[in-house]
């Protein structure tokens, strides 16, 4: 017997009960729209046979999907590992770390289709509230599934997204497509001594924007360039400028790591103009912050200044979703590959949360989301075991 279906996760569990030939039931859980979406995850249940599901497998691919295998768990593969897309922004709101527009902007820079804001409107709130609600409970109020006050309260005041006419924006027929104010141009910056810090695929890109960036630069007093160095010892990536620190995140505030710092998020695009969010130490000098805006702008991103909080926006969105995905195989709902496969086809990420580890390295992430749960203290921001292990061999 196939258990077919699209929306909401059903649970296999639940439905064997009374049936006496468990061992046949599989189920086949589609995504909206079913002609257009290539992903069917095939679910099996504590007594499925194997051969079961390996048939409805061919079934799908027959029919020209993209089958996965999935445990019957809550949220299966692509509704569990997407939970923190919406969480982490909706903590980000509540903690004003910036507005919505931004937000989205930072995770399209990232090279999500929609920013999380965007999508939710789409969804409709009191559906993607229900949802991790739903979630929430199924995994016996696991904090990592909680549900945010920031949609619960947008819930309450009918403010569904695009049903209800306004959401985190405004849908009326009037209303202007809701966009960041863009970065002016800054004056190109200028330095005596230039290393890039760390080593590894994100640095790389990093050295090679800032050779780009160094080469136009010539100094007032001697015409020449500054000198470029690279430190591949360093235990963080980043720029040292005149001694002062532009780092990429690691987890930690700005305020944390000293005076004239500045922090900026994970670089995961690298074309020109990509929206970055970046924010300077409580105790940077105003010329500093302006210096370290300069020369992101400069190595060719879009800088957005966000308040400085843990993480920033996409290194916390990320780091989330591969620790999720990591859980999700440790506990043996799916494999890496269907991990990858699943949220690239169900959601349309851009990559899978594997692939984002791969270019980023288990150790980093796990430094990162030590530090946020350094920072708030709570069960959210737990490694996964998985991810735990994995970075004992980088």
């Amino acid at each position: 017997q196939v258990l077919a279906g699209e929306g909401n996760p059903f649970s296999a569990a639940a439905v064997l009960q009374g049936m006496q030939r468990a061992a046949r039931l599989v189920g086949m859980h589609f995504f909206n729209p079913v002609p257009l979406m290539k992903l069917v995850e095939v679910v099996s249940g504590l007594q499925t046979e194997a051969a079961v599901a390996e048939a409805i497998f061919a079934l799908s691919q027959a029919w020209g999907k993209v089958a996965v295998h999935a445990r019957s768990t809550p949220g299966f593969i692509v509704n569990r590992i997407a939970r923190p897309y919406y969480a982490e922004t909706l903590a980000l709101l509540q903690e004003q770390v910036a507005k919505p527009a931004v937000l989205d902007a930072c995770l399209r820079g990232a090279g999500f289709r929609m920013g999380p804001c965007e999508l939710m409107d789409l969804i409709g709130h009191d559906t993607n509230f229900a949802v991790t609600q739903s979630v929430y409970e199924a995994n016996f109020f696991d904090k990592r599934y909680m549900p945010s006050l920031v949609q619960r309260e947008m819930v309450d005041g009918g403010l569904l997204g695009r049903k209800s006419g306004q959401g985190f924006y405004s849908y009326a027929p009037d209303a202007a497509k809701p966009a960041i104010a863009p970065c002016a141009t800054l004056p190109a910056p200028t330095a005596r001594s230039v290393w890039l810090h760390g080593r590894g695929p994100l640095a790389d890109a990093l050295f090679a924007a800032c050779e780009r960036a160094v080469r136009l630069e010539r100094l007032p007093d001697t015409g020449t360039p500054p000198a470029l160095q690279r430190d591949e010892s360093s235990a963080w990536i980043g720029l040292e400028i005149d001694g002062k620190h532009l780092r990429m995140t690691d987890g930690r505030c700005a305020t944390q790591l000293g005076s004239d710092v500045a922090v900026f998020d994970l670089p995961l695009q690298s074309t020109a103009g990509t929206v970055l969010a970046w924010a300077p130490s409580s105790g940077a000098t105003a010329a500093w912050a302006t210096q370290a805006a300069q020369w992101l702008q400069a190595l060719g991103f879009n800088p957005q200044r966000v308040s400085d909080s843990p993480a920033l926006v996409v290194a916390r969105s990320i780091a989330m979703l591969v620790n999720e995905a990591a859980d999700a195989v440790h506990q043996g709902v799916c494999s890496q590959a269907a991990a990858d496969a699943a949220m690239k086809l169900g959601v349309n990420y851009p990559a899978g949360p594997f692939e984002w580890l791969a270019q980023w390295g288990a150790l980093p992430v796990c430094h990162l989301l030590d530090a946020l749960n350094a920072f708030y203290r709570g069960e959210r921001y737990r490694v996964s075991p998985l991810l735990r292990q994995l970075s004992w061999q980088d």
